[in-house]
Parts: structure tokens; sequence; C-alpha cells
């Protein structure tokens, strides 16, 4: 089944402003990075495909709930120059899986439920293009870390929580 990747983005994006109250900017956003948030905006590149988009939309929102949720969640979110201590990595990596499994729930209060593959597959390649990045200070092809039997996420419910504006990273997690 073909993923309808504009239309869900379009679903996710009404529910993250009308929900959640916080407001989804579409722009230029300087290269490599295809996305930014300060706690009460999420910015995500014209340029990206609907399938990224989707993506983008999902897992900066959770980001938006653990910086707006945990103290020391905008900290750990700020960007580290390669290479990276490796005793970093557990705690880089559980950042960025609560964020998707935030972001996962936020698709499942869209009501959208038939992409938890796809998304789960895609957090992972992210995932493992972070860590690579982290080691060598290599960007390579996003897609070569691609795997399709990666573990399906569970969602993690959403905590109530007031947007808060904090300063946007353009120099930030998402590469």
């Amino acid at each position: 089944m073909a993923i309808p990747f504009a239309h869900y983005a379009s679903l996710v994006q009404q529910r993250i402003e009308q929900h959640h109250r916080i407001r989804v900017v579409t722009r230029d956003i300087p290269d490599p990075l295809t996305g930014d948030l300060n706690g009460i905006e999420i910015h995500i590149d014209y340029a990206v495909t609907p399938e990224q988009r989707l993506f983008l939309l999902a897992h900066l929102f959770g980001h938006t709930v653990q910086w707006n949720v945990n103290p020391g969640g905008f900290a750990l979110g700020q960007q580290y120059r390669p290479p990276v201590d490796e005793r970093l990595f557990p705690q880089i990596t559980a950042y960025e899986t609560e964020a998707a499994r935030y972001g996962l729930a936020l698709l499942h209060s869209t009501g959208i439920r038939d992409v938890d593959p796809w998304f789960s597959a895609y957090t992972a390649s992210d995932q493992g293009y972070l860590l690579h990045y982290y080691r060598t200070g290599e960007k390579k092809d996003f897609m070569s870390f691609w795997n399709d039997q990666s573990p399906v996420l569970a969602p993690e419910p959403i905590p109530p929580f007031t947007p808060t504006r904090r300063t946007f990273r353009m120099d930030g997690v998402v590469i």
C-alpha cells in the first residue's frame, strides 16, 4: 500500500497547530539542515519531499515535547561536533527514540495508524545516519542506513505541556 505522505503531513500539521498550539512554518532552511524548532515553532524546509515532511513534523514535534517537559532535553538536543565521545551515544539514542515515540503518538492521535513500520524504519535510519556522522563527520547517503526490518516502535503518550520559546537550533541535531 502506498502511503499518502502529503495528505498525512497536512493532517499532522493541522493537529500540531490546532491541538498543541505549535506553529509550523515552511521556509528555506540552510543546507544541510532540513528542519528546526524552538519550543513553540517547527520550521521545515520548503524543498523536502512529502515523505520527509511527514517524518520531520512528527519527529520535531517529539523534540518539542521533550524540550517543554524535560529541562535537560533542550541541552541534550544541541549539536555535537564530530567526533563525539561514544559514551554519549546511549543518551543520544534514548533522546532520539523518545522523540520518535512522541511523534508516533502524534500520528496515532491524528488517526494515522498504518505507518508504524515505515516511521520506525525511518527513525532507525535517521539514528544510524546521525551516529555515523557523530563518529566520522561524514554525511553519507541517508538511504544507505535504511532497514525495512527495524523493530517497530511503541508510541509514548504525549504529556500535557505548555509550549515555551527557546532558541532555534540552526546548528541542531537535524542534519
